[in-house]
């Protein structure tokens, strides 16, 4: 057998590891959360993996991929080249779909080229972003934007009073002044009193030079009329502007359905376009399931070729639970684990082998119905002659594992070495926590609460919920299950949407960037470096990276980047801060011996220690290490962390005792959490519900539903065979329902 090989790895928190992971066999890395599981396996493996792959173009081409640091490992040996699968959402803009992200739509537009009636042109034109064929109205969006001018402007108030309500159009920003410095208004006048032409030419304009403008009117600059300028900076693109300002965008700016194509994108003539009585949006618009009955009903044998694999692509989606979107559904709306699912059958057909497929925790998002399928594609890829290794912690996953290599003991300092490697039924004997937790027994609740009142949700109606209605307790923990697009998150969001106690606790980013850290979410940075400008009498302002303290070399970033021309960028550690981020006075200034760095480097268990005495700082550092977050460091940046670390740091903003009499809801809670960290966030739970609240939980971990006082199951399948509700009570109820997945796969995992 041949092996990876690594040699003293370091990377983060990995303590001069050397492991040997052998080839062609599907591994799976366990541990606690924050064990180092993601440092050997993401920023060491792939990462080295991407870097010397890239290393290999020509200095053109390196230039337009991303550029990767070495890691902090001594040597590997034996390195494929990595396909990361992981759970980065798709993204993309509005015009991206589920057809067009996974190629589908590709095959669609060509079919309807060679079948459809009448015949209209070449499969291009079917490209809703194509001009011959895009609907002239919305541009091939299939909605159109309206600008609310009672939103954008103050009529009380004059240009130089701050009449334009849009944080770039302030008086002193470059855009306010086009409209102050043009010379064409009277700034202090009220826009309520402006005549109809003053403001005809201040909405209206096109743009235009300004016969003999004021002295400080650019020289090169052109006069727009503000909505002009606005719909051209703010709405005609998905760009950096729109989604830094994009609060204050879904302010100002109404959508609604295109009122020519009515949503389809595309003009009347390629509508008119038909097989089997269907245009190809009404085809786009259908499930999975219902494209592949359609496509099998299709008997034109010119078209064979083009539907036999665009059968194939379709039934693939199916197969791993995606068989509920629709080719027509925008990219940015797909969650994480709906995201990584399309990536995985991307490579289910690939000719390509003697790679490593490396994919990040693939059961997020899934019940345990679809993991077992998962787990055929992850396996199929294998037999391919390609070496599989998975991040996970789910027992299911686990399972299948040709070889397991656990990483810990514990998490941050206390983790990052290797407790075990070897087989699936030797973990099972081994004395690691991931053993102990796979080979415990589970019982449902035995006394669970009793549920006083009710929540009454009443003829919900939305996606494929159809008249729903069903009670929620008060005051206990609710779990609602079901497969995914099942139709358990419409449930909730269009259900208790009109409720103003009831809080999401989701898994989206915070808006951050690399900037802002663990204490400046927390609303501690301030206390803390207050308490740095007490005892050491320098100003405040000089503890902060961004402002008076930031090192003159790097600007606070830690990093230099330097652009070499045709080369990729190139990034290092700052030789004169260390990457600390600080001028080298800021530094020197200590309070029982720590700098502000070293304060920023300590973990959330460590800060509770030195800030013991300063009650707001600790309450809240307490408050996350009752998330389980206790690993993570004070100056850790927001955007490295997982979606699982961001909704336990959100939850951690809640606990404590001012938060009453709201409805909590929580989307998949479990994800990224090895089943010994489960009891952590439980208590997190019954802490909410002691001080009155309600907790109700989206989750597929059996784990969790072992623990609820009620159960709602939704299904029984996803998309128009989900929708129903299939049970609702107290959890024992659950396992006599025969339609419900969720009460096979609970029936197995308990103990009766």
């Amino acid at each position: 057998m041949s092996y990876i090989r690594v040699h003293g790895a370091n990377q983060n928190n990995l303590k001069n590891i050397n492991i040997d992971i052998p080839k062609h066999q599907l591994t799976v890395f366990t541990g606690r959360s924050g064990s180092g599981k993601s440092s050997l396996v993401f920023s060491t493996l792939a990462a080295e993996s991407e870097r010397l792959l890239n290393e290999t173009y020509s200095s053109y081409v390196q230039n337009q991929l991303t550029s990767y640091e070495k890691p902090d490992v001594d040597r590997i040996e034996h390195l494929p080249v990595a396909m990361i699968i992981n759970q980065k959402r798709l993204g993309g803009n509005s015009r991206s779909t589920v057809g067009t992200i996974s190629d589908i739509y590709a095959s669609v537009r060509l079919l309807w080229s060679r079948v459809g009636e009448p015949c209209v042109g070449y499969s291009s034109v079917f490209s809703f972003n194509n001009p011959s064929g895009m609907c002239e109205r919305c541009q091939g969006l299939g909605y159109v934007e309206d600008i609310d001018l009672n939103e954008l402007l103050d009529y009380d108030k004059s240009l130089n009073e701050d009449a334009i309500k849009f944080p770039s159009f302030r008086p002193d920003s470059w855009r306010g002044k086009r409209y102050l410095y043009s010379g064409l208004f009277d700034n202090d006048k009220k826009l309520k009193d402006f005549t109809k032409e003053e403001m005809d030419t201040f909405l209206y304009t096109k743009p235009k030079k300004i016969k003999n403008p004021p002295e400080n009117w650019p020289k090169t600059a052109k006069f727009e009329g503000l909505i002009h300028r606005f719909r051209r900076s703010f709405l005609l693109n998905d760009n950096f502007e729109k989604k830094r300002f994009l609060e204050d965008v879904n302010r100002v700016v109404t959508s609604h359905k295109c009122p020519k194509c009515h949503g389809k994108r595309l003009n009347d003539k390629i509508l008119s376009c038909k097989i089997n009585g269907l245009s190809i949006t009404d085809f786009t618009a259908l499930s999975i399931d219902d494209a592949i009955e359609f496509l099998n009903k299709l008997r034109d044998k010119k078209a064979a070729y083009i539907i036999k694999p665009l059968l194939e692509q379709l039934e693939a989606l199916s197969y791993v639970g995606l068989n509920y979107l629709t080719l027509d559904r925008k990219t940015p709306s797909l969650s994480g684990g709906e995201s990584q699912r399309i990536k995985l059958i991307r490579h289910l057909n690939s000719p390509l082998s003697d790679l490593v497929y490396i994919i990040d925790e693939p059961s997020v998002g899934l019940h345990p119905e679809d993991i077992e399928k998962i787990n055929d594609i992850m396996k199929s890829i294998r037999d391919k002659g390609n070496t599989v290794l998975v991040v996970e912690h789910d027992p299911d996953v686990i399972r299948i594992a040709d070889h397991v290599i656990d990483i810990g003991p514990g998490a941050g300092k206390h983790g990052g070495e290797i407790t075990f490697t070897g087989t699936y039924h030797e973990l099972l004997q081994s004395d690691t926590s991931t053993g102990k937790a796979l080979k415990r027994q589970h019982k449902l609740k035995t006394l669970p609460r009793n549920a006083q009142s009710y929540i009454n949700l009443k003829n919900i109606a939305e996606n494929n919920l159809v008249n729903v209605s069903v009670d929620i307790p008060k005051n206990i923990l609710s779990v609602i299950t079901g497969v995914a697009g099942s139709g358990k998150s419409t449930l909730l969001k269009a259900g208790l949407k009109s409720q103003k106690e009831t809080t999401f606790i989701d898994q989206k980013p915070v808006h951050a960037s690399n900037r802002s850290n663990l204490l400046t979410y927390m609303d501690l940075f301030d206390e803390v470096r207050e308490f740095f400008s007490k005892d050491t009498g320098l100003k405040k302002s000089m503890f902060s990276y961004n402002s008076e303290g930031a090192c003159p070399e790097c600007h606070g970033k830690g990093v230099i980047k330097t652009e070499l021309a045709f080369m990729p960028d190139f990034s290092q550690v700052c030789e004169v801060c260390k990457g600390t981020r600080y001028k080298p006075e800021v530094l020197e200034a200590k309070v029982n011996g720590y700098s502000i760095a070293d304060v920023l480097a300590l973990t959330v268990e460590e800060g509770m220690i030195i800030f013991k005495n300063n009650n707001k700082v600790y309450t809240r550092l307490k408050h996350l290490e009752s998330t389980g977050l206790h690993y993570m460091t004070l100056g850790q940046s927001l955007d490295t962390l997982s979606g699982g670390e961001i909704q336990r740091v959100k939850l951690s903003r809640y606990l404590d005792q001012s938060a009453s009499n709201q409805i909590f809801i929580f989307d998949e809670p479990t994800t990224g959490l090895h089943e010994d960290d489960i009891p952590t966030l439980l208590s997190c739970f019954e802490q909410l519900i002691q001080q009155g609240n309600t907790v109700i939980l989206i989750e597929h971990n059996l784990t969790m539903m072992t623990h609820a006082d009620w159960i709602i199951d939704v299904g029984p399948g996803a998309g128009m065979n989900g929708g129903k509700i299939l049970y609702s009570g107290e959890p024992k109820g659950l396992l006599e329902i025969e339609e419900s997945v969720t009460a096979k796969h609970l029936n197995r995992y308990v103990e009766i």
